[in-house]
C-alpha cells in the first residue's frame, strides 16, 4: 500500500479522500489555490501545497502544477478525485512518465471510454444497445445540422469529449437548431478544448440509471449494483437512490451483465460508472447505454451505504496492484439509500448560483445520515468553481424511512449568508409523485416551478419577531462592546421597534420576550440564544422549535423548519438588489465573464430575448430582455469580469416619469 498520496482536488471529495487515507494510515497531501487557502481540505491533510491563482486554469487544471507539487512532496500515487484533472488521459500518462500511480483506469481506457463516439462503438461490440443517433465525420455546424434533421427532431446534442451535461443541448424543433449547435460548441470548447459534436434522438422522460463498476490488473470486474439518477436539473443531477424504484430483479440482471461485459471490452480497471437511459416499465423496459465515467462519482456514497463498501479504499488497492476486495458473490444491496446534492443557488431566481461567505454553517448529525461537506462556518462560496457545498445522504430500511430522514436532516441544516437549494430538496422530497416513485429526468422539466413556489412565502411572524431580537442585539452588543455568545444577557432601551413588531424588554433582559402589532395581538414568547451561537429555541403557539439567525450590517438571515428568511435592514425595500429588480438597466446577478454580447445600442429587443450571456460557476447565465425595449447602451465588453449590481444593458424607458400628485 501506498504511505504518501497527493490529492489533485478541492472540496468535499478532497476531504473524502483523506479521511479514508487517516484511517489507513497513509500520508496526505493536500494542493489549493489561492481561493482555497484556508479551506478544510487544507486544514486537514498532513500537509498542503499551493499551486496557484484562483483560476482553475492556473491551479487545478494545470498539470505541471500538480505534478511538480507532487514530486515536491515526494508523493507515491495521485488521488485525482472527480472533475478537473481526473478523465484527462494526458495526465495520467505524465504520472506515469514521472513515476506517480495515477489512481484510477489506464489512460488509454480513459481516452476510450471518455470519447462519447468510441464508447457508442465499443458498446455495439460488446453487444450493449446505444441510443440511436449520428456522428458526422463532417463537423461544421451545417453537416451537425443535416445529422440532425436526418435523426428527425427533437434531438440532442452532445460534446464527444463532455460530461456532466456541460455543452448538451436538447433541440425541439429547426428554429432552434442553429443557436444551439453553437452553444454547445462553444461550451464544449471551452470546458473540454474539443468542440467535437454528435447528434442523439432524445428519449422522452426517459428514466437515468447507473451502475458502479470496478476491475482489478487481475481480470476481476464487479458491479456494486445501480443508482437511480433521474431527477436532474439541466443534465446535472439532484438527487440519487439506490435501489431503483424502476428496477425488477430480472432487469437489474440485465443491466449489471451489460455494465460488467462493457467494462471488460474496455479493458478498465479501477471505479467507473456505466449509465444507461430507459425507455418503458418492468421487465419489458428497454436500457440505452448513455456513457461510461471513468472516475469516481460524485453520488458515490450511494453505493457506499447501500452496500456496506469504502470505494475509496478499493481504489488505492487497485492502484497499488491487489485484487479486489471483494468478490461479485459477497457484494448485495441492503436497505434504501438517497443523496440530496446541497448547492450555493436560489431556487426563486432560477436556481441562479450564488457566492458569498458562509455567515453559519451547521452539518446535521443524526443516526443514519451521512454529510459529505468541504466548506466550515467563516469559509466562502466563490465564482471560480462549482458551487455545491455538501451533500447529504440518509438510509434507512425502507425508501421511505430514508425519505423522512432525509427531510428531517435537512430541516436541520441551517446554512446562512447565501441562499441554497435546502429548502427546495424538502419540498422534492415531499412531492407526491418523488414519494410514489413516479419520476424520470424530466421530473424538475414539470415540476420544478411548483417547488419553487411552495418555498419563496412570506415569512411568518415569528421569523420577523427572532429577526427583531437578533438585529437589536447585535445593534446593542456592538455599540457597547457586549458579549453576543450564548448565555449573555443583552440589556436594550426598554423597547425596540422594527417592520411594525415591538419588543418588550422591560425586565431588563431578553431571556424572554414578548412581540405584538397592531395586525398581530396574539404574543409570541421566544427564547434567546441557548444552544451555541446562532442557535434559538424559539416558543410558539406550535410549540418549541430550533431556529437560527446570524445579522449583518443590511440584513439578518433566519434557517426555521429548512427554510432561510432574509430580512432587510428598513424593510422590504431595502432588499431590492442595486439593478436586479430594475427593468431599464439589466444588471450582474454575480461575479461572472461576459461571453457574448447579442445587442447592440439601438436594437430593438423582444421580452425574452438573449442579450448578453455570462459564464460563472461552470454554467452560462443568459441576460434577458425583461420586456419589449429598444436598447439604449451596452456597458459591459467581450470578456470582462463584472461584479454583481454592475449595469451590462440599460434599456429606453418604457414612458417618461409621472409626476407625483402629492396632497397636503
Amino acid at each position: 500500500m501506498f504511505r504518501r498520496i497527493l490529492i489533485a482536488a478541492r472540496g468535499e471529495i478532497a476531504v473524502r479522500v483523506i479521511r479514508t487515507c487517516r484511517a489507513l494510515g497513509i500520508e496526505s497531501i493536500a494542493v489549493y489555490s489561492d481561493a482555497d487557502a484556508g479551506a478544510p481540505h487544507v486544514a486537514l491533510a498532513d500537509r498542503a501545497i499551493r499551486i496557484g491563482p484562483a483560476s482553475p486554469a492556473e491551479s487545478y487544471l494545470s498539470i505541471d502544477a500538480i505534478l511538480d507539487a507532487a514530486l515536491e512532496a515526494k508523493a507515491e500515487a495521485i488521488h485525482p478525485g472527480y472533475g478537473f484533472l481526473s478523465e484527462n488521459p494526458t495526465f495520467a500518462r505524465m504520472c506515469v512518465e514521472r513515476g506517480v500511480r495515477f489512481i484510477g483506469p489506464p489512460a488509454d481506457a480513459i481516452e476510450r471510454m471518455g470519447s462519447k463516439i468510441a464508447a457508442r462503438h465499443l458498446a455495439r461490440e460488446a453487444g450493449v444497445s446505444v441510443v440511436p443517433g449520428e456522428t458526422p465525420s463532417d463537423q461544421s455546424n451545417a453537416a451537425i445540422a443535416v445529422a440532425a434533421m436526418r435523426l428527425g427532431l427533437p434531438v440532442v446534442l452532445k460534446p464527444s469529449a463532455g460530461g456532466g451535461g456541460i455543452g448538451m443541448k436538447v433541440v425541439p424543433n429547426a428554429s432552434t437548431l442553429p443557436g444551439a449547435i453553437e452553444q454547445a460548441r462553444r461550451e464544449a470548447l471551452a470546458a473540454f478544448g474539443d468542440g467535437t459534436l454528435y447528434v442523439e434522438r432524445l428519449i422522452n422522460r426517459p428514466r437515468h440509471v447507473e451502475f458502479q463498476v470496478f476491475g482489478d490488473d487481475h481480470g476481476h470486474v464487479v458491479h456494486l449494483f445501480e443508482r437511480e439518477c433521474s431527477i436532474q436539473r439541466r443534465h446535472q443531477k439532484v438527487v440519487e437512490e439506490s435501489p431503483s424504484p424502476a428496477l425488477t430483479a430480472g432487469l437489474r440482471r440485465r443491466m449489471a451483465d451489460a455494465a460488467v461485459a462493457l467494462t471488460r471490452a474496455a479493458g478498465y480497471q479501477n471505479a467507473g460508472t456505466v449509465e444507461f437511459l430507459l425507455e418503458g416499465t418492468g421487465d419489458a423496459t428497454a436500457f440505452y447505454f448513455l456513457e461510461m465515467n471513468t472516475r469516481l462519482q460524485v453520488e458515490h456514497p450511494v453505493t457506499e451505504l447501500a452496500v456496506g463498501v469504502d470505494l475509496v479504499h478499493a481504489q488505492l488497492l487497485v492502484a497499488a496492484g491487489e485484487p479486489l476486495p471483494w468478490t461479485q458473490e459477497a457484494l448485495a444491496q441492503r436497505g434504501h439509500t438517497i443523496e440530496v446534492r446541497v448547492y450555493a443557488e436560489d431556487p426563486s431566481r432560477g436556481h441562479l448560483p450564488q457566492a458569498g461567505p458562509l455567515l453559519l454553517y451547521r452539518e446535521p448529525s443524526m443516526p443514519g445520515i451521512r454529510v459529505d461537506g468541504g466548506m466550515t462556518e467563516g469559509g466562502e462560496i466563490t465564482v471560480h468553481y462549482d458551487p455545491m457545498i455538501a451533500k447529504l445522504i440518509s438510509t434507512g430500511e425502507s425508501r421511505e424511512s430514508a425519505r423522512l430522514r432525509a427531510i428531517a436532516a435537512l430541516r436541520s441544516f441551517p446554512i446562512l449568508g447565501i441562499r441554497t437549494n435546502v429548502p427546495f430538496l424538502i419540498a422534492l422530497l415531499e412531492h407526491p409523485r418523488f414519494v410514489s416513485g413516479d419520476i424520470n429526468t424530466g421530473f424538475l422539466d414539470a415540476e420544478a416551478d411548483a417547488i419553487s413556489q411552495v418555498v419563496t412565502s412570506a415569512p411568518p411572524p415569528e421569523v420577523l419577531a427572532l429577526a427583531t431580537l437578533v438585529r437589536a442585539t447585535s445593534h446593542t452588543a456592538a455599540s457597547a462592546g457586549t458579549d453576543t455568545s450564548a448565555g449573555k444577557r443583552m440589556h436594550l432601551d426598554p423597547w425596540v421597534s422594527m417592520r411594525g413588531f415591538r419588543l418588550d424588554t422591560s425586565h431588563g433582559d431578553l431571556e424572554t420576550l414578548s412581540i405584538g402589532s397592531s395586525h398581530h395581538r396574539t404574543p409570541i414568547p421566544a427564547a434567546v440564544p441557548s444552544l451555541g451561537a446562532g442557535a434559538f429555541s424559539l416558543a410558539t403557539s406550535a410549540g418549541s422549535r430550533l431556529a437560527w439567525a446570524v445579522a449583518t450590517g443590511r440584513e439578518t438571515w433566519v434557517f426555521l423548519d429548512g427554510r432561510v428568511h432574509v430580512i432587510p435592514v428598513g424593510g422590504a425595500g431595502a432588499a431590492r438588489r442595486r439593478g436586479l429588480d430594475d427593468e431599464t438597466a439589466l444588471a450582474a446577478p454575480m461575479p461572472a465573464t461576459v461571453v457574448t454580447i447579442h445587442v447592440v445600442p439601438g436594437q430593438q429587443v423582444v421580452r425574452g430575448d438573449v442579450m448578453i450571456r455570462l459564464e460563472a460557476m461552470k454554467m452560462e447565465l443568459p441576460i434577458v430582455a425583461p420586456r419589449d425595449a429598444r436598447v439604449k447602451s451596452v456597458p459591459c465588453r467581450l470578456g470582462e469580469l463584472v461584479q454583481p449590481g454592475v449595469p451590462l444593458v440599460e434599456l429606453e424607458p418604457e414612458h417618461e416619469p409621472k409626476s407625483e400628485n402629492r396632497e397636503a
